[in-house]
């Protein structure tokens, strides 16, 4: 089988449903899996429904009647006769998330986020499956949720492989266009969860790897995977081929275009990973497989913003320890404060983090108990792989640089506001 992935940006209007059709009338649809994400950006809005939800309930009905209209929009694009059993099918979704916001009982954030956010995808893939339909593919709508069992780690889940492997094996019908939900799971008790933000490319290597797939496709709104992001770099160039071990070392860094998790899964099988435009079907993209580093052989620029560098220092000038560093990862690890840069001397210790759940507050005042805490905020973290001279001075050029680091292959330069 082959697997394709195809997110919101591909599915954001009736346009982009139609070219999902029309993408798989040229590349085919036999044997195929498609995994798709929330419409546009349904998850920000279903975000919204969260935040009205737990602080500003009069705002809730609202918040929760702009998705609606959103995606009956779409219907109405799509269908023209409105007594299509999707219809029904979509008010449905919506019901049983009405019912959980007036019925739950959990005041956990992270349970509710997952619960609510998952009707994105639900509702996506819905209308995709009917529209296929509609247009005479054959296709087999899958509940992720019913495959992909995981921990209750809500918002950021572990899988269960054994038992994930059992369900897509035995489950999965050949021979037909299956479509399924990117970025869910479900765990022992059936509870919806979620593998990390945009992990839908995990859901399709999780797929791959379970279904011995011959290849995953991600289908993006650019060529492939590019050297840069065209929106902070002119001149980006497309990469042709990208080994496992190199997209890693992208993904790791912070690399958008494929999601951290996704490789392992297909390193570990050899499954190649290709990279290409849903404009151009028919280009060739980006190849992510064994053998070639990269080619062409380009510096890479991975730029992070909104990050935080903390710089930690004994207060009695005592050496900072390996002790001492393996209680401040742990605290890292407590309050899930992703490190992706760090630095140390005898008397000081400087990491650069992303504390996407804002719980640098909390975590500061413990450290501030044992260690002198600096910190600066909304920093810009450039990593670049195979730098050169010419591409840090592309970097560093007119910005403040307060921190640099430089291995073997990546050069990494932490810049702030002038």
């Amino acid at each position: 089988m082959r697997v394709f992935k195809f997110g919101g940006a591909s599915v954001k209007d009736a346009e982009g449903i139609k070219n999902v059709y029309d993408v798989l009338q040229k590349v085919g649809y036999e044997d195929v899996l498609l995994v798709v994400s929330a419409m546009g950006k349904t998850t920000n809005a279903l975000e919204v429904v969260i935040k009205d939800y737990f602080e500003k309930s009069s705002a809730l009905q609202s918040s929760v009647q702009e998705v609606k209209k959103y995606h009956n929009q779409i219907l109405l694009d799509l269908f023209e006769d409105d007594k299509n059993a999707v219809f029904a099918a979509v008010k449905a979704q919506f019901s049983d998330l009405e019912y959980f916001l007036a019925h739950n009982k959990s005041p956990n954030y992270n349970f509710v986020y997952d619960q609510v956010v998952s009707y994105g995808e639900l509702i996506s893939t819905t209308i995709l499956a009917h529209f296929m339909n509609h247009m005479d593919i054959k296709t087999e709508w899958i509940d992720v949720r019913n495959f992909i069992k995981t921990d209750a780690n809500y918002r950021d889940a572990t899988v269960d492989w054994d038992l994930t492997q059992k369900n897509i094996s035995k489950n999965v019908k050949r021979k037909m266009l299956n479509i399924t939900q990117g970025f869910l799971g479900s765990d022992e008790n059936n509870f919806t969860t979620t593998l990390g933000r945009e992990g839908s490319d995990y859901t399709a290597a999780i797929f791959a790897y379970c279904l011995n797939a011959e290849s995953v496709t991600i289908w993006k709104d650019v060529p492939g995977v590019m050297n840069a992001d065209p929106r902070y770099f002119e001149n980006a160039s497309l990469l042709n081929q990208i080994s496992y071990r190199e997209a890693i070392e992208l993904a790791f860094y912070g690399a958008t275009v494929i999601h951290p998790k996704t490789l392992q899964p297909l390193q570990k099988k050899e499954i190649p990973l290709y990279v290409k435009s849903f404009i151009n079907p028919l280009l060739k993209g980006t190849s992510v497989s064994k053998g070639v580093t990269l080619e062409p052989y380009l510096p890479c620029f991975i730029v992070k913003r909104d990050q935080l560098l903390i710089s930690l220092s004994s207060i009695d000038f005592s050496f900072i320890m390996e002790e001492n560093i393996s209680e401040i990862f742990s605290l890292f690890h407590e309050f899930k404060l992703k490190v992706n840069l760090i630095q140390n001397t005898a008397i000081s210790f400087s990491v650069c983090v992303e504390d996407k759940f804002d719980n640098f507050n909390e975590l500061n005042a413990i450290l501030s108990k044992k260690f002198k805490v600096d910190f600066s905020q909304n920093v810009t973290l450039y990593t670049i792989r195979h730098f050169n001279d010419a591409a840090a001075e592309t970097v560093e050029q007119g910005k403040n640089v307060i921190l640099k680091q430089i291995s073997t292959e990546t050069m990494q330069i932490v810049t702030s506001e002038n």
